[in-house]
Protein backbone atom coordinates (compact mmCIF):
# COMPACT_ATOMS: atom_id res chain seq x y z
CA UNK A 1 0.00 0.00 0.00
CA UNK A 2 3.08 2.22 0.11
CA UNK A 3 3.54 1.95 -3.70
CA UNK A 4 4.23 5.55 -5.78
CA UNK A 5 1.16 4.24 -7.50
CA UNK A 6 -0.88 3.83 -4.57
CA UNK A 7 0.16 7.17 -3.25
CA UNK A 8 -0.86 9.22 -5.72
CA UNK A 9 -4.45 7.35 -6.02
CA UNK A 10 -4.80 4.95 -2.86
CA UNK A 11 -6.21 2.08 -5.28
CA UNK A 12 -5.10 -0.67 -2.46
CA UNK A 13 -6.62 1.37 0.11
CA UNK A 14 -10.46 1.60 -1.07
CA UNK A 15 -10.02 -1.94 -2.54
CA UNK A 16 -9.49 -2.82 1.53
CA UNK A 17 -12.55 -0.35 2.43
CA UNK A 18 -14.82 -2.04 0.07
CA UNK A 19 -13.58 -5.60 1.47
CA UNK A 20 -16.67 -5.84 3.53
CA UNK A 21 -19.47 -4.77 0.65
CA UNK A 22 -17.42 -7.57 -1.55
CA UNK A 23 -18.15 -10.79 1.29
CA UNK A 24 -22.02 -9.32 1.39
CA UNK A 25 -22.55 -9.30 -1.78
CA UNK A 26 -21.23 -13.24 -2.32
CA UNK A 27 -23.36 -13.84 0.75
CA UNK A 28 -26.71 -12.45 0.01
CA UNK A 29 -25.99 -14.19 -3.57
CA UNK A 30 -25.48 -17.59 -1.95
CA UNK A 31 -28.53 -16.88 0.53
CA UNK A 32 -30.70 -15.96 -2.18
CA UNK A 33 -30.09 -18.99 -3.94
CA UNK A 34 -28.97 -17.46 -7.36
CA UNK A 35 -25.87 -19.64 -7.84
CA UNK A 36 -28.01 -22.58 -7.34
CA UNK A 37 -31.07 -21.52 -10.05
CA UNK A 38 -28.69 -20.63 -12.95
CA UNK A 39 -27.16 -23.97 -12.38
CA UNK A 40 -30.28 -25.94 -12.62
CA UNK A 41 -31.58 -23.46 -15.36
CA UNK A 42 -30.89 -24.97 -18.88
CA UNK A 43 -29.24 -21.38 -19.84
CA UNK A 44 -28.64 -18.21 -19.26
CA UNK A 45 -31.25 -16.38 -17.24
CA UNK A 46 -32.15 -12.39 -17.11
CA UNK A 47 -32.66 -10.05 -14.12
CA UNK A 48 -36.27 -10.50 -14.65
CA UNK A 49 -36.63 -14.12 -14.57
CA UNK A 50 -34.40 -14.92 -11.58
CA UNK A 51 -35.77 -12.01 -9.40
CA UNK A 52 -39.21 -13.91 -10.58
CA UNK A 53 -38.45 -17.08 -9.77
CA UNK A 54 -36.43 -16.24 -6.18
CA UNK A 55 -38.79 -14.21 -4.99
CA UNK A 56 -36.95 -10.70 -5.02
CA UNK A 57 -37.17 -6.65 -6.35
CA UNK A 58 -36.17 -6.60 -10.09
CA UNK A 59 -34.44 -3.45 -9.36
CA UNK A 60 -32.32 -4.94 -6.78
CA UNK A 61 -31.49 -8.48 -8.08
CA UNK A 62 -30.62 -6.36 -11.11
CA UNK A 63 -28.05 -4.48 -9.10
CA UNK A 64 -26.87 -7.77 -6.83
CA UNK A 65 -26.48 -9.50 -10.49
CA UNK A 66 -23.91 -7.07 -11.98
CA UNK A 67 -21.96 -6.85 -9.10
CA UNK A 68 -21.05 -10.67 -8.92
CA UNK A 69 -20.87 -10.19 -12.83
CA UNK A 70 -17.74 -7.46 -11.31
CA UNK A 71 -16.47 -10.01 -8.75
CA UNK A 72 -16.32 -12.47 -11.74
CA UNK A 73 -18.87 -15.07 -9.77
CA UNK A 74 -21.35 -14.58 -12.90
CA UNK A 75 -21.04 -13.91 -16.67
CA UNK A 76 -22.76 -11.93 -18.35
CA UNK A 77 -24.34 -11.92 -22.39
CA UNK A 78 -25.68 -8.92 -24.10
CA UNK A 79 -29.01 -9.84 -26.33
CA UNK A 80 -31.36 -7.61 -28.01
CA UNK A 81 -33.89 -8.69 -25.11
CA UNK A 82 -31.12 -7.24 -22.27
CA UNK A 83 -28.73 -8.91 -20.30
CA UNK A 84 -28.38 -12.29 -19.33
CA UNK A 85 -26.44 -14.00 -16.73
CA UNK A 86 -24.76 -17.30 -16.01
CA UNK A 87 -22.68 -19.02 -13.48
CA UNK A 88 -18.81 -19.01 -13.92
CA UNK A 89 -16.53 -22.40 -13.31
CA UNK A 90 -16.18 -20.27 -10.15
CA UNK A 91 -19.48 -20.35 -8.55
CA UNK A 92 -20.56 -23.90 -9.88
CA UNK A 93 -17.51 -25.34 -8.03
CA UNK A 94 -17.62 -23.58 -4.93
CA UNK A 95 -21.08 -21.85 -4.34
CA UNK A 96 -23.74 -24.05 -5.29
CA UNK A 97 -25.09 -26.61 -2.61
CA UNK A 98 -24.76 -29.36 -4.63
CA UNK A 99 -21.32 -29.48 -5.68
CA UNK A 100 -19.17 -31.75 -3.37
CA UNK A 101 -16.58 -28.89 -3.04
CA UNK A 102 -19.56 -26.37 -1.58
CA UNK A 103 -18.93 -23.47 0.09
CA UNK A 104 -22.02 -22.38 1.13
CA UNK A 105 -22.19 -23.64 4.42
CA UNK A 106 -18.90 -21.97 5.34
CA UNK A 107 -20.02 -18.51 3.64
CA UNK A 108 -23.69 -18.82 5.90
CA UNK A 109 -21.50 -19.31 8.72
CA UNK A 110 -19.60 -16.03 8.00
CA UNK A 111 -22.58 -14.39 6.65
CA UNK A 112 -25.05 -14.95 9.83
CA UNK A 113 -22.19 -15.77 13.15
CA UNK A 114 -19.16 -14.40 12.14
CA UNK A 115 -20.08 -11.51 10.29
CA UNK A 116 -22.19 -10.22 13.20
CA UNK A 117 -19.20 -10.69 15.52
CA UNK A 118 -17.16 -8.96 14.20
CA UNK A 119 -18.96 -5.73 14.37
CA UNK A 120 -17.18 -5.98 17.53
CA UNK A 121 -13.34 -6.10 16.90
CA UNK A 122 -12.99 -3.07 18.19
CA UNK A 123 -14.20 -3.96 21.81
CA UNK A 124 -12.26 -7.13 21.31
CA UNK A 125 -9.29 -5.54 20.97
CA UNK A 126 -9.56 -2.95 23.99
CA UNK A 127 -11.26 -6.00 26.11
CA UNK A 128 -8.44 -8.50 24.93
CA UNK A 129 -11.42 -11.53 24.97
CA UNK A 130 -14.05 -12.50 22.89
CA UNK A 131 -17.20 -10.67 22.12
CA UNK A 132 -20.34 -13.33 22.31
CA UNK A 133 -22.07 -11.06 25.48
CA UNK A 134 -22.15 -8.42 23.63
CA UNK A 135 -23.01 -9.77 20.19
CA UNK A 136 -25.38 -12.54 21.60
CA UNK A 137 -25.89 -11.94 25.18
CA UNK A 138 -24.83 -15.08 26.52
CA UNK A 139 -21.16 -15.62 28.68
CA UNK A 140 -18.36 -17.17 27.30
CA UNK A 141 -17.36 -18.20 30.39
CA UNK A 142 -17.94 -22.05 28.44
CA UNK A 143 -16.79 -21.57 25.11
CA UNK A 144 -18.20 -24.43 23.41
CA UNK A 145 -21.74 -23.74 24.89
CA UNK A 146 -21.40 -20.19 23.91
CA UNK A 147 -19.95 -21.36 20.15
CA UNK A 148 -22.91 -24.23 20.43
CA UNK A 149 -25.60 -22.04 22.02
CA UNK A 150 -28.35 -23.71 19.63
CA UNK A 151 -28.90 -26.67 17.96
CA UNK A 152 -29.27 -24.88 14.99
CA UNK A 153 -26.08 -22.63 15.51
CA UNK A 154 -24.17 -25.72 16.31
CA UNK A 155 -25.70 -27.87 13.73
CA UNK A 156 -24.33 -24.56 11.12
CA UNK A 157 -20.86 -24.55 12.91
CA UNK A 158 -20.53 -28.98 11.73
CA UNK A 159 -21.35 -27.67 8.12
CA UNK A 160 -18.99 -24.87 8.24
CA UNK A 161 -15.99 -27.00 9.44
CA UNK A 162 -17.20 -29.92 6.85
CA UNK A 163 -17.07 -27.20 3.90
CA UNK A 164 -12.99 -26.59 5.00
CA UNK A 165 -12.39 -29.97 4.12
CA UNK A 166 -13.87 -30.98 1.01
CA UNK A 167 -11.29 -28.36 -0.08
CA UNK A 168 -8.53 -28.26 2.34
CA UNK A 169 -8.71 -31.81 3.98
CA UNK A 170 -6.51 -34.83 1.84
CA UNK A 171 -3.78 -31.77 1.41
CA UNK A 172 -3.57 -32.20 5.57
CA UNK A 173 -3.54 -35.64 5.33
CA UNK A 174 -1.23 -36.40 3.13
CA UNK A 175 1.22 -33.79 3.89
CA UNK A 176 2.64 -37.10 6.18
CA UNK A 177 2.85 -40.54 5.56
CA UNK A 178 -0.06 -41.54 8.19
CA UNK A 179 -0.15 -44.84 7.06
CA UNK A 180 2.02 -46.31 10.01
CA UNK A 181 -0.72 -44.83 12.35
CA UNK A 182 -3.85 -47.58 12.42
CA UNK A 183 -5.49 -46.40 15.27
CA UNK A 184 -6.84 -42.75 15.06
CA UNK A 185 -8.26 -40.40 17.11
CA UNK A 186 -9.98 -37.26 15.83
CA UNK A 187 -10.04 -34.79 18.96
CA UNK A 188 -12.79 -32.34 18.18
CA UNK A 189 -13.34 -34.04 14.81
CA UNK A 190 -16.90 -32.37 15.07
CA UNK A 191 -18.81 -33.88 11.98
CA UNK A 192 -16.34 -35.96 10.37
CA UNK A 193 -15.17 -34.05 7.48
CA UNK A 194 -11.48 -34.71 8.08
CA UNK A 195 -12.39 -38.33 9.78
CA UNK A 196 -13.96 -39.08 6.09
CA UNK A 197 -10.47 -38.05 4.26
CA UNK A 198 -8.41 -39.66 6.37
CA UNK A 199 -9.83 -43.38 6.07
CA UNK A 200 -10.01 -42.45 2.16
CA UNK A 201 -6.48 -41.99 2.16
CA UNK A 202 -5.76 -44.69 4.41
CA UNK A 203 -8.15 -47.61 4.13
CA UNK A 204 -6.63 -49.77 6.72
CA UNK A 205 -7.05 -46.91 9.69
CA UNK A 206 -10.05 -46.60 12.01
CA UNK A 207 -10.33 -43.28 13.56
CA UNK A 208 -12.38 -42.64 16.07
CA UNK A 209 -14.05 -39.01 16.43
CA UNK A 210 -14.13 -37.91 20.05
CA UNK A 211 -16.18 -34.62 20.13
CA UNK A 212 -19.15 -33.65 23.30
CA UNK A 213 -21.98 -35.75 23.37
CA UNK A 214 -24.35 -33.71 21.51
CA UNK A 215 -22.43 -33.42 18.45
CA UNK A 216 -21.96 -36.49 18.57
CA UNK A 217 -24.89 -37.38 17.95
CA UNK A 218 -26.09 -34.62 14.95
CA UNK A 219 -22.52 -36.46 13.70
CA UNK A 220 -23.93 -39.81 13.67
CA UNK A 221 -27.40 -38.49 12.70
CA UNK A 222 -26.00 -36.11 9.81
CA UNK A 223 -22.79 -36.70 8.88
CA UNK A 224 -21.30 -39.72 9.14
CA UNK A 225 -23.54 -42.63 7.37
CA UNK A 226 -23.83 -45.97 9.82
CA UNK A 227 -22.35 -48.31 7.19
CA UNK A 228 -19.01 -46.63 7.35
CA UNK A 229 -17.71 -49.19 9.95
CA UNK A 230 -14.03 -47.40 10.25
CA UNK A 231 -14.92 -44.07 11.80
CA UNK A 232 -16.92 -44.56 15.20
CA UNK A 233 -17.15 -41.89 17.78
CA UNK A 234 -16.21 -41.22 21.59
CA UNK A 235 -18.32 -39.02 23.81
CA UNK A 236 -16.59 -36.29 26.17
CA UNK A 237 -14.75 -33.38 26.79
CA UNK A 238 -11.03 -34.04 26.32
CA UNK A 239 -9.99 -31.80 28.37
CA UNK A 240 -12.14 -33.16 31.59
CA UNK A 241 -12.55 -36.71 30.66
CA UNK A 242 -9.77 -39.57 30.18
CA UNK A 243 -8.09 -39.77 26.40
CA UNK A 244 -7.66 -43.62 25.11
CA UNK A 245 -4.91 -45.00 23.78
CA UNK A 246 -3.92 -44.55 20.11
CA UNK A 247 -1.25 -44.45 17.85
CA UNK A 248 -2.08 -41.11 16.30
CA UNK A 249 -4.22 -38.00 17.87
CA UNK A 250 -5.11 -35.86 15.16
CA UNK A 251 -6.24 -31.85 16.40
CA UNK A 252 -7.50 -30.14 13.33
CA UNK A 253 -8.34 -26.44 14.33
CA UNK A 254 -7.85 -26.90 17.96
CA UNK A 255 -5.01 -25.42 19.61
CA UNK A 256 -5.91 -21.86 17.72
CA UNK A 257 -9.01 -22.10 19.75
CA UNK A 258 -7.03 -21.98 23.45
CA UNK A 259 -3.92 -19.99 25.68
CA UNK A 260 -0.88 -21.72 25.77
CA UNK A 261 -1.88 -22.89 29.54
CA UNK A 262 -4.57 -24.80 28.02
CA UNK A 263 -2.77 -26.37 24.58
CA UNK A 264 -0.29 -27.08 26.87
CA UNK A 265 -2.59 -29.06 29.59
CA UNK A 266 -4.30 -30.85 26.62
CA UNK A 267 -0.67 -31.57 24.87
CA UNK A 268 0.97 -33.46 28.08
CA UNK A 269 -2.46 -35.38 28.18
CA UNK A 270 -2.46 -36.86 24.79
CA UNK A 271 1.50 -37.52 24.85
CA UNK A 272 0.67 -39.64 28.27
CA UNK A 273 -1.88 -41.54 26.52
CA UNK A 274 -0.30 -41.98 23.25
CA UNK A 275 1.09 -45.19 22.69
CA UNK A 276 5.06 -45.23 22.14
CA UNK A 277 6.35 -44.20 18.50
CA UNK A 278 2.79 -42.72 18.21
CA UNK A 279 2.16 -38.97 17.27
CA UNK A 280 0.38 -36.12 17.28
CA UNK A 281 -0.68 -34.47 13.87
CA UNK A 282 -1.75 -30.17 14.29
CA UNK A 283 -3.50 -29.05 11.72
CA UNK A 284 -3.32 -25.39 11.39
CA UNK A 285 -3.05 -22.32 9.72
CA UNK A 286 0.60 -21.15 10.68
CA UNK A 287 1.86 -17.50 10.64
CA UNK A 288 5.56 -16.80 9.18
CA UNK A 289 8.00 -16.40 11.36
CA UNK A 290 8.87 -12.92 10.70
CA UNK A 291 4.96 -11.50 11.08
CA UNK A 292 4.73 -10.78 7.79
CA UNK A 293 2.16 -12.90 7.05
CA UNK A 294 0.41 -14.85 5.48
CA UNK A 295 -3.05 -12.38 5.49
CA UNK A 296 -5.16 -15.48 5.92
CA UNK A 297 -3.67 -16.92 9.20
CA UNK A 298 -3.48 -13.03 10.70
CA UNK A 299 -6.88 -12.30 10.09
CA UNK A 300 -8.17 -15.93 11.41
CA UNK A 301 -6.44 -14.64 14.92
CA UNK A 302 -8.01 -11.93 15.06
CA UNK A 303 -10.78 -14.34 14.34
CA UNK A 304 -10.00 -15.89 17.24
CA UNK A 305 -9.37 -12.82 19.47
CA UNK A 306 -13.24 -12.32 18.69
CA UNK A 307 -14.89 -15.47 19.07
CA UNK A 308 -11.91 -17.79 20.88
CA UNK A 309 -9.64 -17.71 23.44
CA UNK A 310 -6.44 -18.31 21.30
CA UNK A 311 -4.56 -17.16 18.06
CA UNK A 312 -2.82 -18.58 15.09
CA UNK A 313 1.00 -19.52 15.34
CA UNK A 314 4.18 -19.92 14.21
CA UNK A 315 5.60 -23.11 13.62
CA UNK A 316 8.30 -22.38 16.20
CA UNK A 317 5.74 -21.59 18.72
CA UNK A 318 3.64 -25.05 17.78
CA UNK A 319 7.21 -27.01 18.18
CA UNK A 320 7.90 -25.43 21.58
CA UNK A 321 4.17 -26.57 22.97
CA UNK A 322 4.91 -29.50 21.14
CA UNK A 323 8.28 -29.73 22.86
CA UNK A 324 7.26 -29.28 26.31
CA UNK A 325 4.60 -31.57 26.37
CA UNK A 326 7.11 -34.55 25.46
CA UNK A 327 6.91 -35.19 21.67
CA UNK A 328 10.05 -35.29 19.46
CA UNK A 329 10.89 -35.19 15.83
CA UNK A 330 9.18 -32.81 15.41
CA UNK A 331 8.67 -32.14 11.25
CA UNK A 332 6.23 -28.98 9.46
CA UNK A 333 4.77 -29.09 6.24
CA UNK A 334 3.31 -26.60 4.77
CA UNK A 335 0.70 -27.17 1.64
CA UNK A 336 0.49 -24.00 0.40
CA UNK A 337 -3.44 -23.88 0.95
CA UNK A 338 -5.31 -22.24 4.03
CA UNK A 339 -3.96 -25.25 6.51
CA UNK A 340 -0.47 -26.29 7.21
CA UNK A 341 0.58 -29.88 9.01
CA UNK A 342 2.75 -30.69 11.92
CA UNK A 343 3.89 -34.09 13.43
CA UNK A 344 5.30 -34.65 16.44
CA UNK A 345 6.25 -37.85 17.76
CA UNK A 346 6.08 -39.68 21.29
Amino acid sequence: MSSTQDLDYPQTFFQYNHGFLVSKVMFTACELGVFDLLLESEGPLSSDAIAERLGTSASGMELLLDACVGLKLLGVEMKSEGAFYRNTELSNLYLTKSSPKSQYHHLMYYSKTVYFCWHYLTDAVRDGKNQYERAFGISSEDLFGALYRSEEEMIKFMYFLNSFWSICGRDVIAAFDLSPFTVIYDLGGCAGGLAQECISLYPNSTVTIYDLPKVVQVAKERFVPPEEHRITFHEGDFFKDPIPEADLYILARILHDWADDKCMQLLAKIHKACKPGGGVLLVETLLNEDKTGPLDAQLFSLLMLVQAEGKERTPTEYSKLLTAAGFREIQVKKTGKLYDAILGRK
